[in-house]
């Protein structure tokens, strides 16, 4: 997935409850929404288990999307030329903090 198509939706999340924005990201009908909302609830489950901090408690303070690899592919087309096809995938890293 390319990172402005989940900038896209990460902009919706900061600043928010981790719980309301876990929610909200489940009416956001995109696969970037789906694939934000697993790390979100990975982030969270490490909050909880690994620094004893209540889910209730966490807020979002930022979704950091940056760009990964490249598959580079090719498209063919009219008279035996070919256009490039970057296939983009991205890293996420959400930041959470106890309020």
């Amino acid at each position: 997935m390319s990172p402005f198509k989940l900038r896209q939706v990460a902009r919706v999340l900061r600043g928010r409850r981790a719980n309301e924005g876990h929610s909200l990201l489940q009416f956001i009908a995109r696969k970037s929404a789906r694939l934000i909302g697993k790390a979100l609830k990975s982030a969270m489950a490490n909050a909880e288990s690994n620094f004893n901090v209540p889910v209730d408690s966490l807020v979002i303070d930022g979704v950091i999307i940056e760009g990964g690899s490249k598959l580079r592919r090719h498209l063919p087309v009219a008279k035996g030329v070919s256009h490039p096809l970057r296939k983009r995938a991205s890293h996420i890293r959400v930041i959470l903090s106890a309020k």
